[in-house]
């Protein structure tokens, strides 16, 4: 079963639950698991162009939207929210649309006419 939407397509393998705790990007970059069944497929290659600083705006995203534990304080982040149970995928949809229309905005500026000079 699954549900398409023009940014990514969401495939169910198991009853389906938003609450994720980690996330994690396949090696060839096409698929984000949420969780053990839910799996974001078909993410495009274009998303990953639009980068801050050493890695995309998607990796970012995927890296810190989890469940930690500070050490020190024993304080819980949790970026799920009870109000909006699939938040994180909904945000996943839209940082993957603003990365590629970022990305095609950019590749449409003019150029600014630098060109290196010969000495």
């Amino acid at each position: 079963m699954g549900v398409s939407s023009t940014a990514f397509t969401l495939r169910f393998d198991a009853p389906l639950n938003d609450r994720v705790e980690k996330m994690r990007l396949s090696r060839d970059r096409t698929q984000i698991r949420c969780n053990s069944f839910l799996v974001l497929d078909g993410a495009p290659a274009a998303a990953f162009d639009y980068r801050l600083g050493n890695r995309s705006e998607l990796e970012w995203v995927i890296d810190q939207y989890r469940v930690k534990t500070d050490r020190r304080s024993g304080i819980v982040n949790d970026p799920n929210r009870v109000e909006d149970p699939r938040y994180i995928v909904y945000l996943l949809g839209k940082v993957i649309t603003v990365s590629m229309e970022t990305v095609e905005i950019v590749a449409g500026l003019p150029g600014y006419g630098y060109e290196a000079e010969e000495s």
